[in-house]
């Protein structure tokens, strides 16, 4: 497997990605992640409309919980050809009870905790912590990636505008 050291960093410390590094124009790798209702979800599934994928290290916590809120919003106001997903290590269990108590209704989230299918298709899982790297990738309705945000510091939000924008192009 392979790992780069020192993309992202948690308070300053350098951290060790896990995966195949993913590239603007690459064909989006599927993977298959749970739902909150444990059901398998593919990215293929959603071949036709614009994915945010929003990685996230955990929603339990304050950074992960203001992104995932903010798209949210941003996704009301979205078409209904733009899916965005919310990826994180977290078991569905506490996906859903988060999102019942966030009132997080147009994001749905999927947990990759059983096989970092996605952490690793997508090169974001860190190895020392064995979450998600907070990055974000947009991918068009053909399944070409767009636009990807690996956030420098995990413990910062990403730049939703450029986010947006690159779903503007894709429309």
């Amino acid at each position: 497997m392979n790992e780069r050291k020192g993309l992202v960093t948690f308070k300053g410390g350098p951290l060790t990605l896990v995966g195949n590094e993913v590239k603007v124009g690459d064909i989006a790798p599927d993977f298959a992640a749970l739902a909150n209702d444990l059901s398998p979800v593919k990215l293929s599934s959603y071949r036709g409309k614009v994915c945010v994928l929003s990685s996230v290290p955990s929603l339990d916590t304050p950074v992960c919980d203001m992104e995932t809120r903010r798209f949210n919003e941003e996704a009301k106001r979205l078409s209904a050809d733009v899916a965005v997903l919310t990826v994180s290590m977290d078991l569905p269990f506490a996906q859903k009870r988060w999102c019942g108590a966030a009132g997080v209704e147009h994001v749905r989230t999927l947990s990759d905790h059983r096989d970092a299918a996605f952490g690793t298709a997508y090169g974001v899982l860190i190895k020392e912590l064995r979450l998600l790297a907070r990055a974000i990738f947009v991918v068009d309705q053909k399944g070409i990636i767009r636009h990807i945000q690996l956030v420098k510091e995990i413990a910062q939000e990403p730049d939703y505008n450029a986010v947006l924008e690159a779903v503007k192009k894709l429309k």
